[in-house]
């Protein structure tokens, strides 16, 4: 991890873990309750960010739910876009491309994600962090009652910030069951019997507990030991990239302000609030460290510091390190550019895949071990194997159909080639054409698929005859 070179640094902190104390106990931090233009901006910003991720399972376009992952049955929808078992390259495609924006977008903005719109920050500093400041007080009073006697004030306390937490959690288990199953099937889970869907029940309370276990003790530890995200920045980010930085330019050397006394040190006296606000509990004057999330209480700390001393904000600001050495950022680099370049080319082949796509495939291979046929009528006939793969989510009722050839098709039996979503029809045919119409011993056919009117897919096979 790459940290600015301040000469007066602590050098401590490069091999040192803050959450984990000198005898291998776990530091518990008690952040300050965050407070500034910053902060009120997250606030609106996580009001936003929590309305979409609540109403987005609600969403439906053309019958089907706007975003799905069905992990379970294997299928996914993606903003109205279906895929099935069949299309996993596309899935596969469309998640390395959102990889390869990720690594993008990290380049250029840093760690944005994780302090602006990564739900584990949203719920644990918006809401289960609000929680606990709700009812137990600020930094101090939290460590007050943590080390206070068990008596009724501090068993209320504790008892109603855990229940709220557990109902947070239950909300959000379910929450991420609607985007795994649907909200409709999540809705048959609460109002039909429990014993009619326990394997599901059962998802819900497990990650009900995954969740409470997360927020209420996991926590920070959550971002800093568990997400690899976190240990990419070293590799993803550069000198250019933006992110929260201290300006030691401006602030080194520190010194306490003594008022009356001219000052020969730099603009940080040396207060200690970025520190105290910090919920990873890093010294960010340390430079870029993997444990810092770019939440933004920092600076609001700090320029709430700068007003009541007389000095300028952006003591500790959005900036880059060369934008504080050299006084100059560049956010298009040759790296960025190489990263747009892939980007877009993954975008195009993705977008053409998508529009290319067919409603169905279709599989026709002639039946192994199996000759032609010559009838008494004068025609030859082939047998053949097939396999129709319905790639959307909803009913389809495919008819097959010869393009090419006064042929006739003939199914063996009485296949069902009504496919549901997702769904799969196989059998035999016969493909029966008249000797007429075959000019050598090899003949390419052409089929097509039709529902009613409109023509899903065009696909070849081969019909095998005599040589005449």
């Amino acid at each position: 991890m790459k940290t600015f070179d301040i000469p007066e640094q602590d050098e401590y902190f490069r091999d040192h873990f803050s959450g984990v104390s000198e005898d291998g106990k776990r530091n518990w931090f008690y952040p300050q309750k965050p407070k500034g233009n910053w902060h009120n901006r997250r606030v609106w910003f996580t009001v936003l960010i929590l309305a979409l991720l609540f109403v987005t399972p609600f969403l439906k376009y053309n019958g089907q739910p706007l975003l799905l992952f069905n992990v379970l049955e294997r299928k996914f929808i993606i903003f109205g876009i279906f895929i099935g078992p069949q299309d996993y390259w596309l899935f596969g495609l469309l998640m390395l491309s959102f990889m390869v924006f990720i690594v993008l977008f990290t380049t250029i903005f840093g760690r944005l994600w994780c302090g602006w719109a990564c739900p584990q920050t949203v719920f644990m500093e918006m809401v289960f962090r609000k929680i606990e400041y709700a009812i137990e007080g600020d930094a101090g009073k939290q460590k007050s009652l943590n080390k206070a006697p068990w008596n009724s004030d501090k068993i209320i306390k504790k008892g109603l910030k855990y229940t709220l937490f557990l109902t947070v959690s239950f909300l959000i288990a379910n929450l991420l069951l609607s985007y795994v199953i649907g909200v409709d099937e999540v809705g048959k889970i609460i109002s039909e019997p429990i014993s009619d869907h326990l394997p599901l029940f059962g998802g819900i309370v497990a990650f009900t507990a995954i969740f409470y276990f997360n927020f209420a003790w996991l926590r920070d530890q959550a971002c800093t030991v568990v997400c690899p995200y976190g240990r990419l920045q070293g590799v993803l980010m550069d000198r250019n990239s933006i992110v929260v930085a201290y300006d030691y330019k401006r602030g080194e050397p520190r010194g306490k302000l003594h008022k009356g006394k001219d000052r020969n040190e730099g603009d940080c006296i040396n207060c200690h609030q970025c520190v105290a606000v910090c919920p990873t509990g890093i010294d960010i004057r340390n430079g870029m460290q993997m444990e810092c999330v770019n939440c933004t209480a920092c600076i609001d700390a700090c320029d709430s510091i700068m007003d009541k001393v007389g000095f300028d904000h952006g003591l500790i600001r959005y900036t880059s390190e060369n934008a504080i050495v050299n006084k100059t950022n560049k956010l298009i680099t040759p790296r960025v550019i190489g990263y747009i370049v892939v980007l877009v080319l993954l975008w195009s082949v993705s977008g053409f895949m998508i529009l290319s796509r067919t409603d169905t495939q279709t599989t026709l291979f002639r039946a192994p071990g199996s000759q032609y046929i010559e009838n008494k009528d004068g025609s030859v006939s082939n047998l053949y194997t097939f396999k129709i793969f319905n790639k959307t989510n909803h009913v389809v009722r495919p008819t097959l159909v010869l393009d090419n050839s006064q042929g006739k098709l003939v199914f063996a039996g009485t296949p069902d080639l009504t496919l549901n979503g997702a769904g799969m029809s196989d059998g035999t045919l016969f493909i029966t054409i008249p000797k007429a119409e075959l000019k050598s011993r090899k003949t390419k056919l052409k089929l097509s698929v039709y529902q009613g009117k409109e023509k899903l897919e065009t696909f070849e096979t081969t019909f095998m005859a005599p040589a005449y």
